[in-house]
Order: structure tokens, then sequence, then C-alpha cells
């Protein structure tokens, strides 16, 4: 008998950005995630105060990091969906208009393909 999958996590986070984002909240409120598929700074995660980046129809909420939301565009996920997506830090600067700005710092993704059971587990579960 086979085994049943946890439905895997679509977003996680490092301890650097967990810290970074509490350093950000303590700034600026409550936060948010947006990963768009754009080019330059389009393709980095872009971190937000709650409620200043306007969620669209096709965008698709893939979890909470410590209570901050992470949403992907619809296009980009139907790219990204067979992936567990980390959230990290890396030296540099952070997009135009994120939060990390300026910070010295900014938030990078990393990723892995899912194994066949988690994609079945994703599937069965209607997250893909």
């Amino acid at each position: 008998m086979a085994t049943a999958v946890e439905i895997p996590a679509q977003i996680l986070c490092t301890p650097a950005a967990t810290e970074l984002m509490q350093r950000l909240a303590t700034k600026h409120g409550p936060l948010m995630f947006h990963q768009s598929g754009g080019c330059c700074d389009g393709s980095s995660p872009m971190c937000y105060p709650r409620g200043e980046f306007l969620v669209g129809d096709h965008d698709v909420l893939l979890g909470e990091l410590d209570g901050t939301p992470f949403y992907i565009s619809g296009p980009q996920f139907e790219y990204w969906k067979h992936t567990e997506l980390t959230l990290d830090v890396v030296p540099g600067r952070g997009g135009m208009f994120s939060l990390d700005n300026g910070e010295g710092v900014r938030f990078h993704i990393r990723s892995r393909v899912f194994t066949d059971a988690e994609i079945a587990a994703l599937r069965t579960a209607g997250r893909i």
C-alpha cells in the first residue's frame, strides 16, 4: 500500500529572510510579497506594505511566511507550479519599489522541483 504524502508548502523562507521581514515590518508595518515574471525588478520577489500592491484576479496566493502573504502572478505560477520556492536574502540592492531597497541585501528566490509524489499530493489538494 502506498504511503500518503503530506501536501508540501509551495513557499518557504530562510532564517535570513525571516529576520529581514521582521526588520522591515518594524519600519513599515505588516508586509506582503508579490512575485511576477517580468524582466529586471519584476523577476525578483517584491516586498510591499500590506495592501499597497493591488493583487489581481489571476494572482495566486502561494502561502504565508510568518503571517506575511506571498502572491505570484498567474502566468509565473504556471511556469513554477512544479517547484517549491524558498525566499532567501543575498547581498545587493532590492527592487526599485520593494521595501528591501536600501537595506544592503535583497530578497531572492531559490527553487527545487517537487517530487512526483509531492506533485500528486498538490494536484489532489487542488493546489496545482
